[in-house]
């Protein structure tokens, strides 16, 4: 009886666990150390999100001395607890975009 309970605790546990798989289906991003103009100058390849993962854009800005800003190149990743945020430096500016809405969803608009 005891070798029965076991087994039953074990298929209920893996019958949550693939309930929990299914439930939760896995989003991809692209992921590239340095991208511009819809070319990866690093090896392009993809990355699954993990809990409180997002897929994450760095859009790299140049500051110009007259305080305008030139995109530079991106970073596509998945980052943990990613924030939209811009980040502003004295010569350059780093501009944070988080998705998780549907796979791939971390390419720079224009590209």
């Amino acid at each position: 009886m005891l070798a029965f309970t076991e087994i039953t605790k074990g298929f209920n546990g893996l019958r949550r666990h693939l309930f929990l798989c299914l439930a939760e289906p896995s989003v991809l991003c692209y992921k590239c150390k340095k991208f511009h103009l819809g070319l990866c100058y690093d090896t392009m390849s993809s990355c699954n999100l993990q809990y409180q993962q997002s897929c994450a854009t760095e859009n790299i800005y140049i500051l110009t001395k007259k305080g305008q800003s030139i995109y530079y190149y991106s970073i596509l990743s998945c980052m943990t607890n990613c924030e939209d945020v811009n980040f502003l430096g004295f010569e350059k500016r780093t501009e944070l975009i988080c998705c998780k809405h549907s796979n791939y969803c971390n390419l720079p608009e224009g590209s």
